[in-house]
């Protein structure tokens, strides 16, 4: 069968046969014409297939009738991220060369003002991520009655990624009479119910059982240290000994560990770059435009390039680490063996990620052959990458993970010479030679006899030696030996207070404005001999009041 037989225009067959494709695929057999029929479209086939053409050429087909008007876009394509969006977008481009149609692109890390200028214009296909199209919305930039045709692209991933409350939001926008078009890999329940509310009636097309893996696509267990660094190693073996290796794509679960693993390769010599979604969006489609013109080997990423990225010709696909969720192993393995081709699988798996092996392997339906553990790690276990080697606690090297040499066995402190220009505490913490007062303190110490506690009289202060009693004067007059500079230094504050009270009228310690003469300071205040002088002072009263005194004197 041809593109001839499938109902679609003759600009649209003519910019097929141009790309270079003759024959379509399974999926873009049996949905193109239920789309062109206008009736509701569930489709369900592996990766790499050609799902996205499989809705952009009857697209093309059915836009050629109408004119698009200002802020109401004709169709809208929902993707779950920016990088899908961006491919959309390119196939329109691609397919629609023969048509005058006007495509927005509406994702995150992109300008309002960009994006607000085409949708005034006046936008036919309009490409977008849930968040930002919401955005725009809100700003009443965009009004949404005038779709005739919803796409939501990889459906899974949207469940995944938590924007089913947002598409729930924009389908209420969108008229009620409008096409709706489900395309994914894999449809767990979750997706099948969501799929009953926004489909009615529709035309389920599965070329393939879901989540199922391409044949082309040769799958390996690798099992893996139990320490990150091993892992590394064992990775870094399969890159140097995988054969035919052209290109690959290494996933890994957290952003950290992909920043992680692109700096341990990128020290040991590989071409490797990174992608994953704190990137900004130049950034990300700089890297992937890298990857895909072969400028660099090796591209570590996280999920956000495990949906849907077309790049044909991907040799090898490395899985550092197990996916959680099994449904993301189809989907990163679909990155190879794209379009017939042939391609290899690798999984590193830990003891504790065997659990998410297993249901990988009852998720697609077979098993999966694992292979023998790389050498290196198993004897040694090192990796070069990790930090410089340093000793290590309870006696062994960090280095060579061997015991240390006994303490008994080294060389006593005291014999060590001591390194030139030490003195004092440092000389002693090193080894060296001590000076002469605490050799003579030592020396004095070791003459006399050693008491126990049992053997030791408790003495008064009467009976302690001469020499006992005189150190306390002589440490009091260590400040009076002291420099008369420095003494002056620490005194100097106290004077500086002093003069300021004494030109300004006061004193450090004032009393005669509110209490008795300083004599009377020996008696402690607050005791009932004491009077403060303040309240000894004759008060002058109001008439008023003198007044009533003495009349109630007379009564």
């Amino acid at each position: 069968m041809s593109f001839d037989t499938l109902g679609l225009s003759d600009k649209v067959v003519e910019a097929v046969k141009a790309v270079g494709y003759t024959t379509p695929t399974p999926i873009q057999e049996q949905a193109i014409p239920h789309v062109l029929e206008r009736r509701d479209v569930l489709g369900i086939a592996q990766t790499g297939t050609g799902k996205t053409a499989s809705f952009t050429l009857p697209m093309l087909t059915i836009l050629e009738q109408g004119r698009a008007r200002a802020r109401m876009p004709r169709t809208l394509i929902l993707e779950p991220t920016r990088e899908l969006a961006a491919q959309v977008q390119e196939n329109f481009d691609r397919y629609g060369v023969n048509h005058k149609l006007t495509v927005a692109l509406l994702i995150g890390g992109v300008s309002f003002d960009e994006q607000d200028k085409k949708i005034t214009r006046g936008a036919d296909v309009l490409i977008a991520t849930p968040g930002r199209l919401l955005d725009h919305v809100e700003r009443g930039r965009l009004l949404l009655t005038g779709v005739e045709l919803l796409v939501i692209d990889e459906a899974d991933r949207m469940l995944d990624m938590g924007f089913i409350p947002d598409i729930e939001r924009i389908a209420k926008l969108i008229p009620f009479t409008r096409q709706t078009l489900f395309f994914s890999a894999t449809m767990p329940p979750e997706i099948s119910k969501l799929a009953d509310k926004f489909l009615q009636n529709p035309v389920r097309v599965e070329t393939a059982r879901a989540s199922s893996t391409a044949e082309t696509v040769t799958q390996k267990f690798v099992p893996a240290g139990s320490k990150p660094h091993e892992k590394r190693e064992v990775l870094r073996g399969l890159l140097r000994e995988a054969e035919n290796l052209k290109n690959a794509i290494i996933f890994c679960n957290r952003k950290r560990d992909v920043a992680t693993l692109f700096r341990s390769l990128e020290k040991h010599g590989f071409s490797v770059g990174a992608l994953h979604g704190d990137m900004d969006q130049h950034s990300r489609l700089k890297m992937l435009e890298g990857f895909r013109d072969n400028q660099i080997t090796l591209l570590v990423a996280s999920d956000v390039a495990a949906r849907g990225l077309d790049i044909p010709d991907v040799s090898h696909v490395f899985n550092f680490d197990v996916p959680i969720h099994s449904e993301d192993y189809v989907h990163r393995i679909g990155r190879t063996g794209r379009a017939g081709r042939s391609g290899e699988a690798y999984t590193l798996v830990t003891k504790p990620e065997t659990k998410y092996a297993k249901a990988i392997e009852s998720l697609i339906g077979k098993s999966i052959e694992w292979t023998a553990p790389i050498e290196s790690v198993a004897e040694t276990g090192n990796d070069e990458d990790e930090r410089p080697a340093k000793r290590g606690r309870r006696g062994k090297s960090a280095e060579t993970g061997e015991a240390r040499e006994p303490r008994e066995a080294r060389e006593p402190r005291e014999t060590r010479e001591p390194r030139e220009g030490r003195t004092g505490r440092e000389s002693r913490r090193r080894g060296g030679a001590k000076p002469e007062a605490v050799a003579e303190v030592e020396a004095v110490a070791a003459s006399e006899p050693a008491e126990t506690v049992e053997e030791r009289p408790a003495r008064s202060r009467s009976e302690r030696p001469e020499r006992e009693r005189s150190e306390r004067p002589e440490r009091q007059g260590a400040e009076r030996n002291r420099p008369e500079r420095e003494r002056s230094e620490r005194e100097r504050p106290e004077r500086e207070r002093r003069d300021r009270n004494e030109r300004s009228g006061r004193s450090a310690r004032r009393s005669d404005d509110f209490l008795e003469p300083a004599e009377d300071f020996s008696t402690p205040f607050g005791s009932s001999e004491y009077v403060p002088a303040f309240l000894l002072r004759p008060v002058r009263m109001p008439k008023p009041i003198a007044a009533e005194e003495e009349a109630a004197e007379e009564i």
